[in-house]
C-alpha cells in the first residue's frame, strides 16, 4: 500500500522529514518496506531555465534550421540552433542547458554542447513533448513575456516533488487502508508522546442538496451481504480531465488518472479507505437499484470487456432489469461511465468481507475496493465518504446534487464491548504501565471507555478496527502505542548444549549449500504455491495429489508444489529473459502431496517432504580467448550429484544405480538404497521445455533430501594406504547396445568382492563394422590386495572369471 508523504501532511501537522516518519510508521505496526521520490514531471525539470530569444537567423547551411541567441540571466548569451518553425526574437521560452537530462520516450537524453551544420549549439529551446508537460510536438514552448528571465522552469510549472511510503499492511490492519487511517494512528503515538495533534478530516459540514430530480430507489434484498447501501444522484456533471492537482495525487501512489469522476472515487477511496462507485445514472433502468444475486452461470460483460460466468453467491449491484456491477469487486461495462455521461449515481456500501473475497478470488479480479472490502471497511463511513466525494464532484465537474442520501442500514452494526484487566495488560506486556499512561492511550486511539473499576476497565471499540474484538488484540494495541522498544527484558536465558546422535540436519545442508556454492551454483528461494495446471493432464503428476488452496489469491497460486522442477523452469526461464543463458541453480525446498486414507486422522493423508533441486543449462565456462566454449551436458550434472553424495559419506559403489524411464527425462538415472529414492537426475525432455518456451538443454536433479538423511552413513572413517600395489587390467567388450555399463559394473562386483576396487569405462565405441545392434566398451578394473602384492597367476585367475561371466550372463565377446 502507498501512502504519499505530502498529503499525509494534509491531515495532521507534523513537522518531521520523511526518513524520522518511516521509522515511526514502522515502530507502530505499519512496517515501511521502501520510500519513493516521486516527481510529477520526471527529472523534476531539472537544469531547465527560463530564457528570451535575442537574435534568430536562418541557418546558413540548412533551410528548415534558426540560429538563434538567448539570454538566459548569466550575462551571456547562448547560442541555439532550432528547428522550431514557430521561434522568433524576442519570445520567453524553455531552454535546457548543457549538461542537462531530459526524459523523451521513455528515454534519458544528455543535452551536449556541439555543432549542427557547422553552427555552434549549447542548449536547446524546448517543446512540451521533450520536457514532459505535455504531448505537443508542434513547435517550441512559447511563455507569457511577463516571465522573470533566468527562473526555473521547475517554479513557473509548479512541479511537485513528493516522497511515498510502501507499507507493508498486514491483512488485520484495514483500518489503515487508508491515508487517514494512518495519520490517526500517528495522531495516537504523537499524543501518547506529549504532542497534542488533531486529526484534520476534510469538512463536510457544507454539503447541501440542490434539488430532488433525480430519485433512485434502493432495495437490498440479501441483508447478510450488503450491511449498508448509501448512495446520491448528481445531475449536470462534465465528464473532462481532472485537475493537475488531483492528477498528480493519484500518480503519487501509483494510480493512472482517467477521467474526473472516476479519479474523484479513486481519491476518496485512498483518502478515507471506503471503496466507491459511481453508475452513469442514465443506464439505470426503472430508476432503481435492487442488491442481490443472480442465477448461477448468468453471463456478466465487466469494464475489462470481459464476459464472466456469475455464480449464485456473487452478490451483484442490479437495475430493475439486469446486473450492474459486482458488489465490491468490479464494475460492469454497461453502466460505467463514459464520455457522454451527464448524470450519476454515487454509491458508498458496506460489503461483507467474506462475501467479497469469495467473490474476488473466484473470479480472479483483485481490485482497491476488494482489497478493501475483504479486510472489512469502516460501516460508519459511508455517508461521510458519500459527501466528501459529491463534493469534489461539485467542484471539480460542476453539476447539482439531485437527491437526499439513500441511507439503507437495516441493522446497525454494533461496536465492540470488551473487558479488560489492568493486570493482565502487564502480564502480557512483561512491564507494569501506569493506569492513567494505558486510559490515555486507549482515547487517542478513539476506542471509548465506558466503565472504569479497580483493576479493570470496560471498552467499546469502534467499528472499522474489525481486528480488535478479544482482550488480547486491546493489550496488542496498547503495546503497539506504547512502543516495542520501551519494553526491556530483565530475564536470563539459560541453555544447555548437549550431544545428539542423530544428523544435524541444518549443519548438513549448510555444508551442502557452501560446497554447491563453491562450484558456481546459485541459490534459488521460490514459492511453494504454484499453478495448478501444472499437474492438470499430466501422466507424470497425478493432479488429485495436489493440495489446493481454498480462496486462492490467484490461479497462478492455488495449489501446494508437488515438486521442485516447475519452480526451477520458471526460475530458467525468467533468467533467460534477462539474458542470462548459463545457469547453475540448486535450491533446498519442501513439496507436498495429498493420498486419502482411512485413517481416522485426517493429517494422515497429507505428506511434507524436503527436496534438493539442481538445474543447469547454458555453457561450463564464459567466452575466453585461450578456453572455447563447453556446453553443459548429463554427465557434469552426473559429477555434482556424485559429490553431493561424497560428501554427505556416501560410497557410490553402495548406491544401487539404474536407467530411470520418465517422461520429464530424455535420459535420466535414480539412485536408491533399501529401497529408497535418494536421487533422480537427467536432460529435461522437449515436451516440458516447451511449456516454457525454452529452447536450450537443460539437466536437472531431484534429491530427495529426507530419504538421504534416513539413510546417511556415519561418521567416515579413514584407513592406512596400502603399502601393496594396485593393479589395472583392461578389457574391450563387444555387447548388445541394450546393456548398460551398470550391468557390467554390478556383475563385476558380484564376481570378485574382496580384490576388485574400481570399474570404470574409458571409451565407447559404435560402427556398424562390429555388427548389427553392437557396441564395444573399453573396461578397467583395479585389483588390490591390502596384505601382500598380486601374482599373476592370481590376477589371471580373477579376469578369467571376469571374462566368464561376462559371456555367459551378457553375452559379451572380447575383441
Amino acid at each position: 500500500m502507498k501512502i504519499s508523504y505530502n498529503q499525509l501532511k494534509q491531515y495532521i501537522d507534523i513537522q518531521i522529514n520523511h526518513i524520522d516518519l518511516s521509522h515511526i510508521l514502522t515502530d507502530i505496526g505499519l512496517e515501511v518496506e521502501n520510500i519513493e521520490e516521486f516527481e510529477s514531471i520526471k527529472g523534476g525539470l531539472d537544469g531547465l531555465i527560463i530564457g528570451e530569444v535575442k537574435t534568430c537567423e536562418k541557418h546558413p547551411n540548412a533551410d528548415k534550421l534558426s540560429v538563434t541567441t538567448v539570454d538566459i540571466g548569466n550575462g551571456e548569451l547562448l547560442p541555439v540552433v532550432c528547428g522550431a518553425d514557430n521561434i522568433a526574437k524576442g519570445q520567453k521560452v524553455v531552454v535546457a542547458t548543457e549538461g542537462t537530462k531530459l526524459y523523451f520516450n521513455n528515454e534519458e537524453i544528455t543535452i551536449k554542447k556541439g555543432k549542427i551544420r557547422g553552427e555552434v549549439s549549447e542548449g536547446m529551446i524546448c517543446a512540451e513533448d521533450e520536457i514532459g508537460i505535455g504531448t505537443s510536438h508542434e513547435g517550441i514552448i512559447v511563455l507569457p513575456a511577463e516571465i522573470e528571465v533566468g527562473s526555473l522552469a521547475k517554479d513557473f510549472y509548479k512541479i511537485e516533488s513528493d516522497y511515498v511510503f510502501e507499507i507493508g499492511l498486514t491483512p488485520n490492519r484495514a483500518d489503515a487502508a487508508s491515508h487517514i487511517g494512518v495519520a490517526r494512528d500517528l495522531v495516537a503515538f504523537f499524543k501518547h508522546n506529549g504532542k497534542e495533534l488533531k486529526l484534520k478530516k476534510p469538512t463536510v459540514d457544507h454539503y447541501s442538496t440542490d434539488n430532488n430530480n433525480l430519485k433512485i430507489h434502493v432495495e437490498i434484498e440479501n441483508t447478510e451481504a450488503c450491511k449498508r447501501y448509501s448512495g446520491v444522484s448528481i445531475s449536470g456533471v462534465t465528464i473532462k480531465e481532472s485537475p493537475l492537482w488531483l492528477k498528480n495525487r493519484l500518480k503519487a501512489i501509483g494510480l493512472q488518472p482517467i477521467n474526473n469522476i472516476v479519479d474523484i472515487t479513486n481519491f476518496v477511496l485512498h483518502e478515507t479507505g471506503q471503496p466507491l462507485h459511481a453508475f452513469d445514472a442514465d443506464k439505470i433502468k426503472g430508476n432503481k437499484i435492487i442488491v442481490k444475486t443472480l442465477k448461477n452461470n448468468t453471463v456478466f460483460l465487466t469494464l475489462d470487456e470481459q464476459e464472466r460466468k456469475l455464480s449464485q453467491e456473487d452478490l451483484m449491484i442490479c437495475n430493475s432489469e439486469e446486473g450492474m456491477c459486482i458488489a465490491g469487486v468490479f464494475g460492469g461495462l454497461k453502466s460505467g461511465i463514459s464520455q457522454e455521461t451527464k448524470n450519476i449515481f454515487l454509491e458508498s456500501a458496506y460489503f461483507n468481507p467474506v462475501s467479497v473475497r469469495k467473490t474476488s478470488k473466484k473470479h480472479a479480479l483483485q481490485t482497491d475496493s476488494s482489497f478493501r472490502f475483504e479486510r472489512g471497511t469502516d460501516p460508519e463511513n459511508t455517508i461521510y465518504a458519500l459527501k466528501r466525494a459529491t463534493l469534489l464532484i461539485k467542484e471539480i465537474a460542476g453539476g447539482k446534487i439531485s437527491s437526499e442520501i439513500t441511507d439503507v442500514y437495516p441493522e446497525p452494526v454494533s461496536h465492540h464491548k470488551i473487558e479488560v484487566s489492568y493486570a493482565h495488560i502487564n502480564r502480557l506486556i512483561g512491564k507494569p504501565i501506569d493506569e492513567d499512561e494505558i486510559d490515555g492511550i486507549l482515547k487517542a486511539l478513539e476506542i471509548k471507555i465506558v466503565k472504569k473499576e479497580p483493576g479493570k476497565i470496560y471498552l467499546e471499540v469502534p467499528p472499522y478496527r474489525v481486528d480488535v474484538t478479544r482482550e488480547a488484540d486491546i493489550i496488542e494495541e496498547i503495546l503497539r502505542i506504547y512502543g516495542y522498544n520501551n519494553v526491556n527484558s530483565s530475564v536470563s536465558v539459560k541453555s544447555t548444549l548437549s550431544y545428539a546422535p542423530i544428523p544435524d540436519v541444518h549443519k548438513l545442508k549448510n555444508t551442502i549449500s557452501d560446497f554447491l556454492s563453491s562450484q558456481g551454483f546459485s541459490e534459488a528461494m521460490s514459492n511453494s504455491l504454484t499453478k495448478g495446471k501444472y499437474y492438470e493432464a499430466d501422466n507424470d503428476f497425478n493432479e488429485t495429489n495436489s493440495i489446493k488452496i481454498l480462496n486462492a489469491l490467484s490461479n497462478d497460486l492455488n495449489v501446494m508444489r508437488q515438486d521442485l522442477l516447475f519452480n526451477s523452469l520458471e526460475a530458467v526461464l525468467r533468467n533467460l529473459n534477462y539474458k542470462k543463458n548459463d545457469l547453475k541453480l540448486y535450491e533446498f525446498g519442501n513439496t507436498y502431496h495429498f493420498n486419502k486414507t482411512d485413517s481416522e486422522n485426517p493429517l494422515n493423508s497429507y505428506k511434507e517432504e524436503q527436496h534438493l533441486a539442481l538445474i543447469i543449462t547454458g555453457n561450463k565456462n564464459q567466452l575466453n580467448w585461450n578456453m572455447p566454449l563447453h556446453e553443459v551436458d548429463f554427465y557434469e550434472l552426473k559429477a555434482k550429484v556424485s559429490n553431493i553424495f561424497k560428501r554427505l559419506n556416501f560410497t557410490i559403489d553402495t548406491l544401487k544405480s539404474e536407467e530411470l524411464n520418465s517422461n520429464i527425462f530424455t535420459y535420466a538415472i535414480k539412485y536408491s538404497k533399501q529401497n529408497k529414492t535418494l536421487a533422480e537426475f537427467g536432460q529435461i525432455s522437449k515436451k516440458y521445455l516447451s511449456v516454457f518456451d525454452i529452447r536450450q538443454q537443460v539437466y536437472y536433479a531431484d534429491i530427495h533430501w529426507d530419504n538421504i538423511i534416513s539413510v546417511l552413513p556415519g561418521k567416515k572413517m579413514y584407513k592406512e594406504i596400502s603399502n601393496y600395489p594396485a593393479v589395472k587390467r583392461d578389457f574391450a567388450l563387444l555387447i548388445d547396445k541394450s546393456v548398460k555399463f551398470s550391468q557390467i559394473e554390478e556383475l563385476a562386483y558380484k564376481t570378485e568382492r574382496k580384490l576388485l576396487k574400481n570399474v570404470s569405462v574409458f571409451d565407447v565405441f559404435e560402427d556398424e563394422k562390429l555388427g548389427h545392434n553392437k557396441k564395444s566398451y573399453a573396461v578397467s578394473f583395479i585389483l588390490q590386495d591390502d596384505s601382500k602384492t598380486l601374482n599373476d597367476k592370481q590376477i589371471d585367475k580373477i579376469m578369467s572369471k571376469l571374462k566368464y561371466n561376462f559371456e555367459s550372463r551378457l553375452g559379451a565377446e572380447l575383441r
